[in-house]
């Protein structure tokens, strides 16, 4: 696999993690109408790059995997998984919120460096095609990044004090 090939993979499966993360936060966070509302609209971005990322591989000689890796190695999902018989004490729902946007804001920054990376590339090699998929995908993980880290400068003065 070359370094092309290695990228768009990359980040195939990152927008993929991403659009599944945004749709469960959306999701578990009902009550929350511009963070569900906005998480469900920034998910489709995730899953329409996914789909060009897809098409753009094939052209240049790889079958991107559509399998999930189930791994998860976040503290906070062992915390509410624990074994039956153990007591658990939910935590705080806003406390969780802040915690899926860090998650969040993560994931896109690896997700813009990934497009950072591929638009280099395509540059390098000359790849039209490529530098137009990174040119017409990357300002929208730009936006998400921006939008997770607005949330959680609005929210965390508030949640954390309060705690």
């Amino acid at each position: 696999m070359n370094g092309i090939q290695l990228t768009l993979s990359s980040l195939h499966r990152g927008e993929r993690s991403m659009a599944t993360a945004l749709v469960a936060m959306a999701d578990g966070h009902l009550r929350d109408h511009e963070v569900h509302h906005v998480a469900i609209d920034i998910a489709a971005w995730s899953l329409e790059h996914v789909q060009r990322l897809a098409e753009a591989s094939a052209r240049h000689g790889t079958q991107l995997d559509d399998r999930r890796d189930g791994a998860s190695d976040d503290l906070l999902a062992a915390i509410l998984h624990a074994p039956s018989g153990q007591e658990t004490r939910r935590p705080d729902p806003r406390l969780l919120l802040l915690d899926d946007l860090r998650d969040l804001h993560l994931a896109a920054t690896r997700n813009s460096l990934h497009w950072e990376m591929l638009g280099q590339v395509a540059q390098a090699t000359a790849a039209a095609d490529l530098l137009a998929l990174a040119s017409s995908c990357h300002p929208q993980t730009l936006r998400q990044m921006h939008w997770t880290n607005t949330m959680i400068k609005t929210l965390s003065p508030q949640v954390l004090s309060s705690l």
